[in-house]
């Protein structure tokens, strides 16, 4: 299975699932409860929480078990269940794939205490809490760990050697969690933990948690310039505002099915969600792929057809084309003055602006898109529309924002 899912993952994306703990408060467990620990008490609403999410559609399940380590459940008072709860995860995982055909994740979040040179636990000691955690995920037949949610690359860097000595044939998907300028907790950007991540022997990296699909779509597409690695992404379901005293997460899941596919336009090849996205969203953004899927080529298809007869276009000399042309092909000096298309369909007076302008012997209009990312009128419709009824050129000036 874990070779199946490297081979699946360079011929067409694979979807996760989505939030655990979303779905699990909204079923009325409290936010002081040990979630990790309902894999032991309350083992069939995990594996039903699983199987709603498979049958959304998602091919991969992860494992309630993203704090199941020997710091985060020490403060539950739980620091000895380490294996049982992780094992346990793993086989209610597994038990709900089985008849969807699924690929089970083990999840591996960060320890909850700074390690050095931040904090006073050592290295060797990190590694050995991510050791006994993922030790017992293999034991409970996980295809594959998903190590999330990590800011500082030095934590997630003992998760990596982790779990190369516990199964180095292992895949490993390496994500850490960014800020909205794209930056893990350390400050590393995009650039720098992509090489890292990949030095490091990570099979995937990505990104996932505290912001939402706008911000880890930029994020992503910085990451695509320095890594050949399948990418992941799995944002949260927007940023959470506070309605009435209660936080909600307001992307829907037309909206996160939307960047689904941007994100796969990226060269993203596991896309999931996180921290507010339900199976309604994963079932939105399946459909998405879906479509997508249906309007792509298959991987390696070629179009067989006639060679196209390249046409020889003559070279038309910028002095011939307009007078603006003429003046600077000639080095004259050239005066543009730029007008702001208006808020609304009234263009008058832009129209006498740019009359005035002309009077005055300015040679051009330049026209910029949505200035200070303001919606405003085309800036396509106003050119037009000054060079037919002024009658001086106009230039459309793009911003590229």
């Amino acid at each position: 299975m874990a070779g199946d899912l490297l081979k699946r993952l360079k011929q067409s994306p694979v979807l996760c699932d989505g939030a655990m703990g979303t779905l699990l408060y909204a079923k009325g467990v409290f936010i002081n409860r040990c979630y990790d620990e309902l894999n032991l008490s309350q083992p069939d609403l995990i594996r039903n929480i699983h199987h709603e999410y498979l049958q959304a559609g998602a091919e991969i399940v992860e494992t309630n078990t993203f704090g199941a380590n020997s710091f985060r459940l020490a403060r539950h008072s739980l620091a000895d269940k380490v294996h049982d709860i992780n094992f346990a995860g793993a086989r209610l995982a597994r038990e709900a794939a089985k008849s969807f055909d699924g690929w089970v994740a083990g999840s591996v979040g960060p320890l909850g205490v700074r390690i050095e040179p931040l904090g006073k636990i050592a290295f060797q000691e990190a590694r050995e809490s991510f050791h006994d955690q993922i030790s017992a995920l293999a034991e409970g037949g996980i295809d594959l760990l998903i190590l999330e949610t990590f800011g500082y690359l030095e934590e997630l860097h003992q998760a990596i050697l982790a779990a190369r000595e516990v199964n180095p044939k292992l895949p490993v998907v390496a994500q850490v969690t960014i800020d909205e300028d794209g930056n893990c907790l350390d400050g590393s950007d995009p650039q720098t933990f992509g090489v890292k991540l990949e030095e490091w022997g990570a099979d995937v990296i990505g990104c996932n948690c505290s912001v939402g699909p706008v911000d880890m779509l930029d994020a992503i597409e910085r990451l695509r310039t320095v890594t050949a690695l399948p990418l992941a992404a799995q944002p949260n379901a927007g940023i959470p505002r506070s309605v009435e005293g209660r936080n909600i997460y307001l992307c829907s899941p037309e909206y996160m099915a939307s960047y689904a596919r941007k994100f796969i336009a990226a060269g993203v090849r596991l896309v999931g969600g996180c921290c507010g996205t339900t199976p309604d969203h994963i079932r939105q953004m399946k459909s998405a792929l879906r479509i997508g899927e249906a309007r792509s080529k298959p991987a390696g298809a070629q179009v067989v057809g006639p060679h196209p007869v390249p046409v020889a276009v003559p070279a038309y000399p910028l002095a011939q084309r307009s007078r603006l042309g003429a003046k600077i092909a000639a080095g004259e000096f050239v005066a543009m003055v730029e007008i702001v298309p208006p808020k609304g369909t009234d263009v008058t007076k832009e129209l006498e602006g740019a009359r005035f302008l002309k009077s005055v012997g300015v040679d051009a209009i330049n026209i910029p898109d949505s200035p200070r990312a303001s919606a405003r009128m085309s800036n396509q419709a106003l050119s037009l529309l000054v060079q037919q009824e002024v009658g001086i050129e106009a230039v459309l000036h793009y911003t590229c924002r």
